[in-house]
């Protein structure tokens, strides 16, 4: 297969070290420090091999023009602030959210060891990609996580009609013996705004009943679909979500909220994100072999569950996103010619090797 195909939506494998070693070069060709890039290609690595495109390496061009605009700053140390022996803050300094929100998480698993639990407000911070690989560095280290943040405005608050709160995602987690992991990764809205502007990528059409256009009608084109807003899943449930993520990670860390979080495609100006992130240790109550089984057994009685008609089989929250990975990592990260060429722009710019497909028969 050649290095250089032709056809826009045409898609190609990508061997996943390769995309990551790629990711991290241009990272760093862009003053962000070798440590922080590592974590960063690998969290974006990770959401593309559980197929959560929208929030994985795609991201990159965005993120590097906030770079050259001076509305992101590679190279910030995040600051941990003490608050109580099982409490913390942490400063990103307007640095990448992956590198705060990895610190804070480490953090808290830290305090939990300790004290049962850990809670980490992270102030002054930007997008930190899929919600589900902080959750997955607490599962590693045998946690049960909360994982909050807020995002810029895409959603009308219920019986409202402008954007004013984010479609920030709610995440959780939990740790299990034999069975599978509990993972839960979900945005307020029916789906996510990232699905929006994959689309738009991708020059494909959108379900009629994710968004609304600028004057209120169900859209299918996502460029109108961004410039109108985003539909809230469960009506005023999901709306309800939308406000808990904004009080947990903007009101409560001095970050922006209600509204005031800068869209992560706008690099105009910092954008001030808000995260609040939770580590429990699952063993408090009883031994981590008894939990750990207890969770097995959820497992079990939640997969094995009677079916309804038309439905093959049942999953677990994360499971389809498990499968995807052990399948991405056997045969490659598709992704179409232009979001490749989107990519080898960024690492022309900048002198890096481009990126080659590679079907890995």
């Amino acid at each position: 297969m050649s290095d250089q195909p032709n056809e826009p939506h045409q898609t190609h494998n990508i061997n996943p070290p390769a995309l990551q070693t790629f990711i991290k070069q241009i990272l760093i060709a862009n003053n962000t420090p070798p440590p922080h890039a590592e974590i960063i290609s690998k969290c974006l690595l990770s959401a593309d091999l559980r197929g959560v495109d929208t929030h994985g390496s795609n991201r990159i061009p965005s993120y590097i023009e906030r770079i050259r605009q001076k509305a992101l700053d590679p190279t910030a140390t995040p600051t941990i602030q003490q608050i109580t022996p099982a409490a913390a803050q942490v400063d990103a300094h307007n640095g990448f959210g992956f590198v705060a929100a990895h610190e804070g998480m480490k953090l808290a698993i830290s305090m939990a060891q300790t004290f049962g639990i850990g809670m980490v407000s992270v102030k002054h911070s930007n997008h930190f990609g899929m919600s589900a690989w902080l959750v997955q560095q607490a599962l590693d280290a045998d946690m049960m996580s909360l994982v909050f943040t807020n995002s810029s405005p895409a959603l009308p608050v219920w019986g409202g009609r402008e954007k004013l709160m984010g479609v920030s995602p709610i995440a959780c987690g939990a740790p299990a013996g034999q069975g599978r992991p509990f993972i839960l990764d979900m945005a307020p809205s029916v789906a996510a705004r990232g699905k929006v502007y994959k689309a738009l990528r991708r020059g494909e059409r959108i379900p009629t009943d994710w968004a609304l256009d600028k004057d209120g009608a169900r859209t299918d084109d996502p460029a109108e679909a961004l410039g109108g807003v985003m539909l809230p899943m469960g009506g005023p449930k999901g709306s309800a979500l939308a406000v808990m993520m904004d009080v947990f990670s903007g009101v409560l860390s001095g970050s922006a909220f209600a509204g005031h979080v800068t869209n992560p495609y706008d690099p105009s100006r910092p954008a001030d994100v808000g995260h609040f992130l939770v580590a429990i240790k699952p063993d408090l109550f009883m031994t981590i072999e008894e939990f750990k089984g207890r969770m097995d057994y959820l497992y079990r009685r939640v997969v094995e569950s009677e079916r309804m008609d038309g439905v093959d089989r049942i999953y677990f929250p994360g499971e389809i996103e498990m499968i995807t990975e052990e399948k991405r990592l056997a045969e490659g990260i598709p992704f179409t010619t232009a979001e490749i060429e989107s990519l080898n722009r960024e690492a022309d710019l900048v002198k890096v090797e481009r990126l080659k497909v590679s079907t890995l028969e």
